[in-house]
């Protein structure tokens, strides 16, 4: 068993977090998009409140924000900004989550009691090598853990409590910020920059143990919308055009060798169809495009509208709509000319004994949007694996070292301010 460092309550909040299902929902027309989102929001405002928090606010949009005072007699540090996210993907059920703490892990495979099947092998998750002795957190099988972000959202609380029980600690005032749909891409939509009042921010929603992510992809959403011709089906001869057949045969002329999630990685880009409904009459499919390069997304955009075109072309009387969303874009394009807000987070990350690990973040968080806003974002790792499937799990020794982390950079960005 680890001690940690800085001993917090951080993984008995993340155990209760977990069970509150905040699973944002693509297809509400609100914001937050669930009512869950705003139900946590509610009981970490309350918490924050509790543990001393100054400027608690959890405004109508359900963005929560509150202060940490500084305690550095020293005039000029930064305002640092911590961030986490409060909703979970959409993608897998949300509903019941059943947190399972596995003590004294020894390097077997962890079989989920709910849901036949459903086994965390150690030859498909070879982080687990790292973790022995150590206690894993696991959801049930019948759904998703929410590590990614609750876990982000307990580090930081962690943190804070760490170092309102000890002033000693010298920091500069802490602004905290927990947003709601950042899975929708979203996160960022009311987000005020300038009201949340921060010098530089991290989020706090990565991978593993000293993963320090400072480019993502750039992103889009391809809008398809395929026009057939409705008629009776049973006097429908020479005269239907079924748009759903038109949907299906463009998905099926995508390619499968290439420029799909499930065969690329590192810095390959992708056009993934994320949904699809309809009739017989329109029918719709939505795509992520995803690259590193944002003139990338030019190039598969253009590729996957030349398909859809082509089955339009063969089916005369069908009709193609066309709607292009801008996502986010790779922050790299903003850090790189910020190398101070990525400097202080490797030194944080040194200073809690681990090996910094920079790798591409193959997704988006808040701070690829918020670069572009004026508040350049890295990500810190928050210990997430398997996210967005039943086979997430988190370690208790890589949450104690995310806080541990915090803390750390805190300090080190009061250690180098101008006295």
């Amino acid at each position: 068993m680890h001690e940690p460092r800085y001993k917090t309550s951080c993984v008995d909040r993340f155990l209760r977090y977990a069970q509150i299902n905040t699973q944002s929902q693509p297809d509400s027309e609100n914001f937050p998009s669930s009512e869950g989102q705003l139900v946590l929001q509610e009981l970490l405002a309350e918490e924050l409140r509790e543990l001393g928090m100054s400027d608690v606010d959890l405004d109508p949009n359900g963005y929560l924000f509150a202060t940490l005072p500084g305690t550095s007699g020293k005039r000029h540090v930064p305002v640092i900004g911590l961030l986490a996210h409060v909703d979970t993907t959409p993608d897998v059920d949300g509903r019941g989550v059943k947190p399972i703490l596995h003590h004294d892990y020894q390097g077997q495979d962890i079989t989920l009691p709910d849901g036949p099947g459903n086994v965390i092998t150690l030859r498909d998750n070879p982080d687990l090598h790292d973790q022995i002795g150590h206690s894993i957190i696991t959801g049930s099988g019948a759904t998703l853990l929410g590590a990614d972000d609750k876990a982000g959202i307990a580090e930081i609380i962690g943190a804070v409590e760490y170092l309102l029980a000890h002033p000693d600690i010298p920091h500069g005032q802490i602004r905290i910020g927990i947003t709601p749909d950042q899975e929708l891409a979203q996160g960022t939509r009311y987000f005020d920059v300038e009201k949340f009042g921060a010098y530089r921010a991290y989020t706090i929603d990565g991978q593993g143990l000293g993963q320090l992510q400072t480019e993502s992809f750039s992103a889009d959403m391809l809008h398809l919308e395929f026009v057939g011709v409705s008629a009776h089906p049973g006097y429908a001869k020479g005269r239907m055009i079924n748009a759903i057949k038109l949907a299906a045969d463009f998905v099926r002329r995508l390619p499968g060798d290439r420029m799909s999630p499930e065969t690329t990685e590192d810095y390959q880009g992708y056009a993934h169809p994320y949904t699809m409904d309809g009739t017989a009459e329109r029918a719709r499919v939505k795509l992520l495009i995803r690259d590193f390069e944002t003139a990338g997304l030019q190039d598969i955009e253009a590729e996957v509208e030349a398909l859809a075109r082509a089955v339009i072309a063969e089916n005369p009387g069908s009709e193609l709509e066309v709607k292009l969303e801008h996502s986010y874009r790779n922050m790299k394009e903003v850090l790189e000319e910020d190398p101070e807000v990525v400097e202080r987070a490797e030194a944080a990350i040194r200073r809690a004994g681990l090996e910094v690990r920079h790798e591409p973040f193959r997704g988006g968080t808040d701070g690829s949007r918020l670069c572009f806003m004026g508040l350049p974002t890295p990500n810190l790792f928050a210990g997430q694996h398997n996210f967005h499937s039943n086979a997430e799990w988190v370690s208790t020794y890589d949450m104690d070292k995310a806080v541990e982390v915090i803390i750390e950079l805190c300090r080190e960005w009061e250690e180098r301010a101008p006295g």
